[in-house]
């Protein structure tokens, strides 16, 4: 009986209160910011606006530590024995930054303007999104679908991020990318486009209060600035260290380097490729780009090693994913196969456009390719300004492309070798056959079968030329505590922003 008392007593007392976030926590970003990763709605296939969207909007699911479709401004979802309909309990906690509470219709909302990568494919499956009351939402889809969950719920797209309808109204759409509203741990301060954004800890945020009061990005594109700037401790982390800058920071005393692994893959895009005039239409060109790039080297160059080469798109850790040992570094036959192709003296390949800002790996790639007479002329590009111009089709030549958002095979396919895709140049009939099967199939191991048929052509006509699994190197500084490198299974950048720590002052 005492011990009952005792319980009931234990129970009736007060939780202890959160402490108040203090702090500043500063990064060294090492792209230009852009206005449109304040948005869900314009979500490209990459992880960059992901830097963003965890700290400002949350999700009704998404990937966390506990897994890839973690609850998040929904407590639970279930889905229909039948496939065709997918339920979300939102959580009575959440809130936007103004107060206002997260409903189903700001779900139904959020999907209805949602264009970014996958919207088509998105808005073509489902049916209706139905408002059974404010709590909970329903998702119909036309029929089985399933990968619906990994293109709604991870960060294969943005479309289950959430933004408040009644302010969104009412600022209209160039007001809301001015002064955005979210859902997340933190809430925007001040946003100066390409220099910093600014953000506060919302202690009104469901999960918990965060630690940090502020949290600071500044865009510094040069990496060399970055690494800088780490040193003199104007800034506690940054991003995208490689080769000797890395090894520096590796070596100082307070500094420590970290090596974040997301699923992307590095790898040439060859969109000139359905030209017949063009050099690249010859199957044999593109395996001769293969065959002249030195993986190994180009990893311990740039990376100390530590990412992996590979001869597959689809990054190995990824769901139905099937792996390809890369090429040979063989220059010798690499010469030989353009000379079959008739071009016994190489070619001119225009430009050579690299994901920014990883434009010393290009250098190196171009360099490689010369050696065996494709000669390009390397072209670097602001990164908002690299992937408008990727997504819209205006580059030509050889194109050094980078993807790591999460999802499975049949995301990235979707991405890269669908005539839908947000990147694709062209179509391959038979890919397009037996992706719409894939699509339908319930039954794993045959879906696998199919993916992986998919990804035999892909390679088989050396559609891309893969280079390796990226380690994206970070650089740590010393008033950190707890900087959440990969917290969030195969995310690139910090997160969850609410878990982060700074050590306490001494």
């Amino acid at each position: 009986m005492r011990r009952f008392a005792l319980t009931v007593l234990l129970l009736a007392l007060p939780a202890p209160a959160a402490a108040a976030p203090e702090g500043t926590l500063t990064w060294g970003i090492h792209v230009t910011l852009a206005a449109r990763w304040l948005d869900p709605a314009d979500t490209e296939a990459f992880i960059n606006p992901f830097m963003v969207l965890y700290a400002v909007h949350d999700a009704l699911v998404k990937p966390m530590p506990a897994g890839e479709n973690t609850p998040s401004l929904a407590e639970s979802w279930s889905q229909s024995k039948d496939g065709l309909v997918y339920e979300f309990v939102l959580r009575k906690s959440a809130k936007f930054h103004n107060g206002d509470p997260v409903t189903a219709e700001d779900v139904k909302f959020s999907f209805d303007r949602y264009k970014g990568a996958a919207a088509k494919l998105l808005h073509d499956r489902v049916r209706e999104v139905q408002i059974v009351d404010p709590g909970r939402v329903r998702f119909h889809l036309k029929e089985p679908w399933p990968d619906f969950m990994t293109f709604y719920g991870t960060s294969a797209t943005g479309a289950a991020w959430i933004v408040p309808k009644k302010y969104v109204e009412k600022v209209g759409e160039d007001g809301f990318r001015k002064a955005p509203i979210g859902a997340g741990p933190y809430r925007v301060v001040s946003f100066t486009p390409g220099v910093d954004l600014v953000m506060e800890a919302f202690e009104g945020y469901w999960r918990k209060v965060p630690s940090v009061k502020r949290l600071v990005f500044r865009s510094m594109p040069d990496e060399t600035t970055r690494a800088a700037a780490l040193k003199a401790g104007d800034v506690d982390i940054v991003y995208l260290l490689s080769g000797p800058l890395a090894e520096e920071v590796k070596r100082t005393p307070g500094l420590r380097l970290a090596a974040a692994m997301p699923p992307g893959v590095v790898f040439l895009d060859l969109p000139e490729q359905w030209d017949p005039k063009s050099p690249w239409h010859d199957l044999r060109v593109r395996q001769a780009a293969g065959f002249a790039l030195d993986r190994a080297g180009l990893n311990q160059a740039e990376t100390l090693g530590l990412s992996r080469p590979t001869g597959g798109l689809i990054p190995r850790v990824l769901d139905f994913a099937r792996a390809y040992d890369p090429p040979a570094y063989d220059p010798a036959r690499a010469k030989r196969l353009l000379a079959e192709a008739g071009y016994p003296n190489g070619f001119d390949a225009g430009d050579l456009t690299p994901f920014p800002p990883f434009f010393s790996l290009a250098e190196a790639i171009g360099n490689y390719l010369q050696a065996v007479g494709v000669r390009t002329r390397m072209r670097t590009m602001e990164r908002a300004t690299f992937l408008t111009s990727w997504r819209e089709h205006k580059l030509r030549g050889v194109i050094m492309g980078l993807g790591a958002p999460a999802g499975n095979a049949a995301t990235r396919i979707e991405v890269y070798a669908t005539k839908g895709g947000i990147y694709s140049s062209g179509e391959v009939p038979e890919i397009e056959a037996l992706y719409q099967r894939q699509a339908r199939e319930l039954d794993r191991k045959k879906r696998e079968g199919l993916l992986h048929q998919i990804q035999q052509i892909m390679y088989d006509r050396a559609m891309y030329v893969p280079i390796y699994e990226l380690a994206f190197l970070w650089g740590v500084g010393p008033r950190v505590e707890e900087a959440c490198v990969d917290h969030v299974k195969g995310f690139s950048y910090s997160a969850p922003y609410e878990d982060l720590r700074l050590k306490a002052p001494r």
